[in-house]
């Protein structure tokens, strides 16, 4: 038997990992664990999706978030659901 395969959005792990970046620039915003999961579901909710199957999967999908647009839709979509979630937190 080979490897377990899996299925997985790598888009979810990248908004992630850019949100904290993002917030910074609106220390204003609040930053608690409703509101940050309100924003990334916002983000992803305005993102194509990126599922991997495999780890070669994922592998590729890290090699092309590096591209430069890539990060400027992430970072653009997580700048929009910020807005959203300032006028209309949840908590």
């Amino acid at each position: 038997m080979g490897k377990p395969i899996f299925l997985k959005n790598y888009m979810e792990k990248f908004v992630w990992g850019y949100l904290d970046e993002v917030l910074s620039k609106y220390p204003e915003i609040c930053q608690c664990d409703v509101c940050k999961h309100d924003i990334v579901a916002i983000a992803l909710n305005n993102l194509l999706p990126k599922y991997v199957v495999r780890e070669q999967g994922e592998l590729y999908s890290k090699i092309n978030s590096l591209d430069t647009q890539y990060r400027i839709d992430v970072i653009t979509a997580l700048t929009r659901a910020i807005m959203i979630v300032k006028d209309h937190p949840r908590h």
